[in-house]
């Protein structure tokens, strides 16, 4: 309604009298288009889970060193992308490799939709590269896995005595 009400005044403006209003409705369509997107957004995020926060846990695969550099990588690009979107994220576990990278981190994500945007983000993820770890500079494949597991409050299972068979 608010945006018709702008159009309908902006059609009633003569150019050379109103140039203020006309800039004014500039920053208020500006500002609808946000709203709209934000709206997009919103609607895209219609999974049971995807408004809650996650455990995110990256592991080096196969690939020795090269591997737990890449797994060092994504640790960083996903530390400095949940900061720059406002996310809150605390590295819970850390297991460093020998020579260089990570063996696994395990990251709490808190912010709103923190599964919705990273359950994408699930599988294995592959780099190759010129190895930095290799004197020959071969061409080196690295694999790493991330998960992303959706937080849960506290539930209660109730287990009947009729369930429960001893062997």
């Amino acid at each position: 309604q608010e945006l018709e009400d702008e159009i309908g005044l902006l059609e009633m403006c003569d150019d050379t009298k109103d140039g203020d209003h006309i800039g004014q409705t500039q920053g208020k369509l500006k500002a609808y288009e946000k709203r709209v997107e934000g709206i997009e957004v919103q609607a895209l995020f219609t999974g049971k889970n995807d408004g809650r926060d996650v455990f995110v846990s990256i592991h080096s695969g196969a690939g020795g060193v090269d591997a737990m550099d890449w797994a060092e990588i994504l640790e960083r690009m996903y530390l400095r992308w949940l900061n720059q979107n406002g996310y809150q994220a605390e590295i819970l576990d850390k297991l460093p490799g020998e020579e260089a990278g990570i063996k696994k981190s395990v990251i709490e994500v808190k912010g709103r939709f923190a599964f919705g945007y990273l359950k994408s983000e699930i599988g294995v993820h592959r780099l190759v590269r010129i190895s930095p770890f290799d004197s020959n500079h071969r061409r080196q494949t690295s694999f790493a896995s991330v998960d992303v597991v959706p937080q849960y409050d506290d539930i209660d299972i109730e287990i009947k005595d009729e369930d429960i068979r001893v062997d």
